[in-house]
């Protein structure tokens, strides 16, 4: 690597004190970075340019033709075009821009975070924001540390609906939440076979593949279809589920588990995927003594709905049922949620308001304050824990029991050794950050 990447030096230390210091104020414009261009990084920047006193300062791609596109759509738009780069370093240089936001493939989300806050920038990061268990650790560590504001991408924690709904379970109006039920029913088709083939110009297959072990290049393997190979995607369950798991973990208001357990299959397909496209997730924890239940159901296929999720009409299947003593309540996708109160289900309270994730996201880095955020880290990095664990549990075929005070699986050092991976220097997750 070369010397002028090792963010620790004195100078770059000099420059995170100094970009710390320069937290903006409300009159202020805070200078974002989009790293990664894709169809996630189009929602980020469109954020961007739409907000007031927001700019978009600089893009950051390792595929030129993804970062001329999203220059394009900038001139289109009669906005002005911006620097492009295809190392996320060279924007952590520059002591002008306030944050960054991370749609990169899900095995680079952590280290570029910490690289990000060590440089004294605000961070949102997609979901899931950590590729392993150890990384859900690392990441929450190196926010604290650097006392930097990192946002995960659960629009949901920001959707009014949704906080109105978690507020009325905790106050009980559906008596005793015992049990919550995650869903991800999605059509997905087969991504077939393709066959290794010389890296497309303009782009960086080195700086892509980063923290993972550097395979020959493949369409599949590259843009989007990286989700269902384990060394840079965590399957449908990191990929859409995450969500449904993050507001699962909400709403029963639990933080650790005691028992992970997962099932399922790669079916009907014969091609290069290797995630599972159908599982079965079941999660246990004791809260004071009190045992609760998460659920999560993932298919690939043709499905029913369930819950009204998902309307009449045949498609897609997307959100949560909560389950309690005095009735249950369903969150259809991410900003609605409707109720049923009683032996006669009779309709409760219900609500539908969209979020203002990244709204959210600028006004703590102009507060200052992390508890202003809505899915701050450590949120993020603890529903993404369950996530990790459901795929180890999928991955061996058992059952494991987690121990919360050493962050390890009881009695399974095949499992514990998945908690982490082995990195390609020099994209490193520190162990120190």
């Amino acid at each position: 690597m070369n010397r002028r990447y090792f963010l620790m030096t004195s100078a770059a230390t000099a420059a995170i004190k100094t970009a710390r210091s320069q937290t903006p104020s409300p009159s202020d414009t805070v200078r974002v970075a989009v790293v990664g261009c894709g169809g996630r990084g189009n929602s980020h920047m469109g954020a961007w340019t739409s907000m007031p006193n927001v700019a978009l300062a600089a893009l950051v791609d390792v595929d030129d033709s993804h970062s001329e596109r999203f220059i394009g759509a900038l001139q289109r738009r009669d906005k002005k075009p911006v620097p492009m780069f295809r190392d996320i370093r060279k924007v952590l240089e520059d002591k002008n821009i306030d944050a960054v936001s991370i749609a990169t493939p899900n095995h680079w989300h952590t280290l570029q975070t910490i690289w990000a806050v060590q440089a004294g920038k605000d961070v949102y990061v997609e979901k899931p924001c950590s590729h392993n268990v150890f990384e859900s650790k690392q990441i929450i560590a190196a926010a604290r540390k650097y006392n930097r504001r990192v946002q995960m991408g659960s629009q949901s924690r920001s959707s009014p609906a949704l906080q109105e709904a978690v507020q009325k379970m905790k106050e009980g109006e559906y008596g005793d939440i015992y049990m919550a039920r995650g869903l991800c029913f999605k059509s997905r088709n087969t991504i077939g076979k393709t066959p290794v083939e010389p890296v497309p110009p303009g782009v960086d297959y080195d700086m892509w593949t980063g923290p993972a072990p550097l395979r020959p290049f493949t369409k599949n393997r590259f843009h989007y279809n990286w989700h269902w190979f384990w060394d840079t995607g965590n399957g449908d369950l990191g990929n859409q589920g995450i969500h449904e798991v993050d507001i699962a973990r909400w709403g029963l208001g639990v933080v650790h588990p005691t028992k992970v357990s997962a099932i399922g299959g790669k079916f009907m397909f014969d091609d290069d995927q290797e995630t599972p496209n159908t599982m079965n997730c079941s999660f246990e924890f004791n809260v004071g003594g009190k045992i609760k239940m998460m659920e999560f159901g993932l298919r690939h296929w043709y499905s029913n709905h369930e819950a009204g999720i998902g309307g009449d009409r045949p498609g897609n299947t997307i959100g949560n049922t909560f389950y309690g003593s005095k009735g249950y309540l369903v969150i259809d996708n991410y900003n609605k949620y409707y109720s049923f109160m009683g032996p006669d289900g009779k309709p409760g309270s219900a609500k539908n308001e969209r979020d203002r994730h990244f709204e959210n996201f600028i006004s703590a880095v102009r507060s200052s304050k992390r508890e202003d955020l809505n899915a701050e880290i450590e949120e993020g990095a603890m529903s993404c824990v369950l996530m990790h664990l459901a795929n180890i549990s999928y991955r061996l075929g058992r059952t494991l029991h987690w121990d919360e005070k050493t962050w390890t699986v009881k009695g399974d050092p095949e499992a514990n050794k998945m908690l982490t991976r082995n990195y390609r220097a020099p994209y490193i997750v520190p162990t120190k950050v």
